[in-house]
C-alpha cells in the first residue's frame, strides 16, 4: 500500500511511503515487526522541519502522535509538566501562558510538535527550550529499551542535541518533561523588535502573556503560515565564525550585521548573507525566498522536493563563494 506524505510535511511536497506507522502510545512500538525495527528509519514529528527530497521514501517512517499534558509536581515557585511528544508545540505554549507558567513564552508560534523541540533545541528571542527541559523519555526502536535522558545527558547545543546527532532516528522521544516558573518570572525582552512593541504599548513591566502576544505578532509579520505557503521556517542556521574570519569580512563589508557569542565567536545573520548574494525575492521552478525573511524558502505551488533542495544548494554555493562561509541546513533533508 502507498501512503501520501503531502499532508505530513509543511513544505506540502508530494512524497509517498509504503511503510508508515502511526504511533499513538509507546506500546505501539511493540506491535511492529522486529525486522522492520532493525532497518534504517525516519522518526517523524510535526513534519515542520523536514524536506522530503525524494518522490518515494522506501525506509520505514514512524509518525509520533502521542498526546497528553500532565502536571506531575508543584512547588510554590515552579511546576513539573509531562507532555506527549505528539502535542502541538504552540498549543502547549499557550496552555502554559494561560496558566501563568513562565519559561517558554518567547518560543510562541514555532511550528511543530513537543517531541521535536528538544531534538532541534528550538530557540527564539533570547530563549532556548533546553533552558526549561528537565528530561526526555522515550524508546530505542531497535531493541525496545526505554530510557529517560536528564537534561545534561541530552548534549544540547545551538539547534542541536544528542537526538539530532548520535541518536538520530534511533531513539524516539515519547514524552518531554518541563520545569516552568509559577511566579517571579524571568522576562526576556532585550530584542529590539520586542522592546519597540513594549514601548509602543506603554508597557514597562510586561507579563509573560504580553511577551507571548508580542512575539506572536512579530513572527506573523515575518514568517508565512505553512498552511498557506509551504515552508519549514528557517532553512539554514545562522553561522558562527571566529574573530579572525570576522575581521577579514569586515575589511570587505563594513556594514555586516553581527552578534557576539563570546570573546572569540561571532554570529552572522544568514538572511543578510543570502540577501547579499541577490536571492531576495528570487524564484525558480515554483520555489522562492520569502519577501519578509530571506532565511525562509517557500513552495510557490506544487514544487517538487528536489526543486526546493536544488534551490537551497544554489543559495549555499553562492554564500560560500562570496563570503567563504558554509551555511548549514537547519531543516532535515530526507
Amino acid at each position: 500500500m502507498k501512503y501520501s506524505l503531502k499532508e505530513l510535511n509543511s513544505f506540502g511536497v508530494e512524497s509517498y511511503s509504503s511503510k508508515l506507522f502511526l504511533i499513538n502510545s509507546i506500546n505501539d512500538f511493540y506491535t511492529i515487526d522486529y525486522n522492520i525495527r532493525q532497518q534504517e528509519k525516519i522518526i517523524l514529528g510535526g513534519g515542520t522541519n523536514i524536506l522530503l527530497k525524494s518522490k518515494f521514501i522506501s525506509i520505514p517512517i514512524f509518525k509520533i502522535q502521542i498526546q497528553g499534558i500532565e502536571i506531575c509536581h508543584e512547588k510554590d515557585d515552579e511546576v513539573l509538566i509531562s507532555v506527549g511528544a505528539g502535542v502541538n508545540w504552540d498549543e502547549f505554549v499557550w496552555w502554559c501562558v494561560n496558566k501563568n507558567f513562565g519559561g517558554i513564552e518567547n518560543l510562541v508560534s514555532i511550528p511543530g510538535n513537543v517531541g521535536s523541540a528538544p531534538i532541534q533545541n528550538i530557540g527564539a528571542y533570547g530563549k532556548e527550550v533546553n533552558d526549561v527541559i528537565d528530561s526526555c523519555e522515550g524508546i530505542f526502536i531497535k531493541n525496545l529499551e526505554k530510557k529517560t535522558f536528564k537534561n545534561p545527558d541530552c548534549n544540547f547545543g545551538y539547534r542541536s542535541s544528542i537526538f539530532k546527532k548520535e541518536l538520530k532516528n534511533e531513539f524516539a522521544i515519547t514524552k518531554v518533561n518541563f520545569i516552568l516558573k509559577k511566579n517571579n518570572h524571568k522576562i526576556i525582552s532585550n530584542y529590539s523588535s520586542v522592546l519597540s512593541a513594549l514601548k509602543k504599548r506603554q508597557i514597562s513591566q510586561p507579563s509573560i502573556k504580553d511577551i507571548a502576544q508580542i512575539v506572536k505578532e512579530i513572527r506573523e509579520k515575518k514568517l508565512p503560515d505553512y498552511n498557506e505557503l509551504g515552508n519549514a521556517g528557517s532553512f539554514f542556521k545562522n553561522p558562527v565564525i571566529n574573530n579572525k574570519k570576522f575581521e577579514r569580512l569586515c575589511s570587505r563589508f563594513d556594514d555586516i550585521p553581527y552578534y557576539e557569542v563570546n570573546h572569540n565567536l561571532i554570529k552572522i545573520p544568514a538572511a543578510w548573507l543570502i540577501e547579499m548574494c541577490g536571492f531576495k525575492k528570487t524564484k525558480f521552478n515554483n520555489v522562492g525566498v520569502h519577501k519578509n525573511q530571506s532565511l525562509v524558502i517557500i513552495n510557490l505551488g506544487n514544487a517538487r522536493g528536489i526543486d526546493i533542495f536544488s534551490f537551497s544548494q544554489r543559495i549555499k554555493e553562492s554564500v560560500y563563494k562570496k563570503f567563504d562561509i558554509l551555511l548549514v541546513e537547519e531543516v532535515t533533508v530526507i
